[in-house]
């Protein structure tokens, strides 16, 4: 049975003696990161993964939810962020794409992001006197599914990042992991741009920094995984539990079998997927606007608000 991931961490597990890859991690609090420089064109081809940087944010403890985590995990992403968005000037343009269905709730992260993000291009174009310093103009744009549109996603996007010419491209996306406890508590940062729906097969033209023209950001979180993934991960457990390895094999034939014949490639989510998303979106987005606006982050909320 395939292995469906979006995390560059996951996949680095299932090959960890690939070589090409530079890999470090560290501990801040109770935030664990990890980052992973994928290099060579063979690595990339192996893993699945595009040449580039990532850095994954895994706090296990936010599974219950505790408010102070939620803090902390804001600011660990918007120090993280920082890495790339400091390399801006203080008055540059930053385009936010929240990407996903935002009637399907899984789905919805990328819009439900880009809803609370603070956005300050109409402040900076037409009423540059609110504020006397420099402030970044960030915009934000939803594009929709091609499902719902008829448009292809990256036309869209095309056609803003063509119009507004920003100097970053951020896009928001839900991703797929491998490890069901990994939903809601892991949160991934790559250079590389993303491919919408890679995730559940259903990929879409890549945005990255080739095809735009400007630097490119993804950031996601694991909210889905595959019924067949969790079949595999129950039986290797099961063989663990009771040593009979023998029969694992055997085991994994027949639940691929059962699967692709009376399931399909079925997607499954938590029944709270609800305050999940809320609450993971608003980590990304009070996370953005720190890293975006940092010492104007105050004087900014008060005149969005």
């Amino acid at each position: 049975m395939p292995i469906y991931t979006d995390l560059a961490l996951e996949s680095r597990e299932l090959n960890p003696d690939i070589q090409g890859v530079t890999e470090d991690s560290e501990q801040a609090g109770r935030v664990g990161i990890t980052r992973i420089e994928v290099t060579t064109s063979e690595a990339a081809q192996k893993l699945q993964k595009c040449m580039g940087k990532y850095i994954t944010l895994d706090a296990p403890e936010l599974s219950s939810r505790p408010l102070d985590l939620f803090e902390e995990m804001t600011h660990t992403f918007a120090k993280e962020l920082m890495q790339f968005t400091d390399r801006l000037s203080d008055n540059a343009t930053i385009l936010v794409v929240g990407l996903g269905n935002r009637y399907i709730t899984p789905d919805s992260l990328g819009p439900r992001v880009a809803e609370q993000v603070y956005v300050t291009r109409q402040i900076t174009t037409y009423l540059p006197d609110a504020i006397d310093h420099p402030v970044r103009a960030v915009c934000a744009v939803c594009p929709g599914v091609m499902g719902v549109t008829g448009v292809e996603t990256l036309e869209i996007v095309k056609g803003v990042v063509r119009s507004i010419q920003p100097d970053l491209v951020i896009a928001i996306d839900s991703l797929a992991s491998r490890r069901a406890d990994r939903i809601s508590t892991t949160l991934q940062l790559t250079d590389t741009g993303i491919n919408p729906g890679s995730g559940i097969g259903n990929t879409r033209a890549g945005i990255n920094s080739e095809v735009l023209g400007v630097p490119v950001l993804a950031v996601g979180v694991p909210l889905v995984v595959f019924a067949s993934t969790i079949a595999k991960d129950t039986i290797s457990m099961i063989a663990d539990e009771t040593g009979l390895h023998k029969d694992e094999e055997k085991l994994l034939n027949l639940a691929e079998k059962v699967i692709n014949e009376n399931i399909g490639p079925m997607i499954v989510t938590p029944k709270d997927i609800d305050s999940i998303v809320q609450d993971m979106a608003k980590i990304i987005a009070d996370g953005m606007n720190l890293a975006f606006f940092k010492d104007n982050y105050n004087e900014v909320r008060s005149l969005i608000a």
